[in-house]
């Protein structure tokens, strides 16, 4: 089986050795050349990258990879693997156990992320702003009300896969982005995003990592789950006080950790 998991980038990075990983330069339109195929080749949204962050990415890969299984993975953050080793890019999970979980599953997703202390929908209200969640829901209604009982979970659900990642069948990842794409082109005529500063318009990211979940559990797709990892130092304090601050001071983040 052929394999392709793009790793989205707007920088020069180090990355994994592994065949199937494929650095990805996103928002590479009218960018500086990094060395990296670019999101804005083929049929591509590369364009709305300030606005949809890694999701140009994964656009470009659904319209334009052949693969049987597509991934998408971020250049500081990945699956970890088994391997021990004290570089971090060999400690990423490799080809050859991408190849067995995917003997035995479909889908490969990151480890859920834990909010203990608030929902989905409460967290994402008092970190950004509610208005494109709740259009997004509003868009649902409309056009696939099937999966409104899971979007209305969002409000008492407190953890969820995260950061838009996966490995996932072809056929699969076709129907979820064919679903997916349709909801945010169409919120995208709902919402002036000119009235955010440019760290909240881009919101569509963060509103396609809750609709993961919505169409997983809607459709019942089985799936495996592996751990996250950072390639970078993340400091938990600062990332624990801004959630903190946020839910119970009502400011608003201003910046990704």
């Amino acid at each position: 089986m052929k394999v392709s998991v793009i790793i989205a980038t707007h920088k020069k990075y180090g990355m994994p050795k592994y065949k199937y990983y494929m650095p990805l330069h996103v928002g590479k339109e009218g960018k500086d050349d990094l060395g990296y195929k670019g999101d804005n080749t083929g049929n591509n949204i590369s364009e709305k990258n300030p606005n949809y962050c890694e999701l140009t990415g994964l656009y470009w890969a659904w319209k334009n990879l052949k693969s049987d299984y597509i991934g998408l993975a971020h250049y500081r953050r990945h699956f970890k693997g088994n391997t021990k080793s004290k570089n971090k890019f060999e400690q990423v999970l490799s080809d050859k156990e991408i190849n067995e979980l995917l003997r035995k599953n479909d889908i490969i997703l990151p480890k859920k992320r834990n909010y203990y202390i608030e929902n989905l929908y409460s967290h994402y209200e008092h970190t950004l702003h509610i208005e494109t969640l709740d259009i997004t829901g509003e868009i649902l209604k409309e056009k696939y009300p099937k999966y409104m009982k899971e979007f209305e979970l969002l409000k008492t659900r407190t953890s969820a896969h995260m950061f838009n990642m996966f490995i996932m069948k072809k056929e699969i990842m076709d129907e979820y982005c064919k679903w997916l794409f349709d909801i945010l082109f169409e919120l995208e005529n709902r919402i002036d995003t000119s009235k955010y500063d440019s760290f909240h318009a881009r919101f569509y990211g963060r509103v396609s990592e809750l609709l993961l979940d919505v169409w997983l559990n809607t459709n019942g797709y089985k799936y495996t789950e592996v751990p996250v990892m950072s390639m970078e130092k993340v400091n938990w304090w600062k990332k624990g006080t801004s959630f903190l601050k946020a839910k119970f001071l009502g400011k608003k983040y201003d910046k990704s950790f």
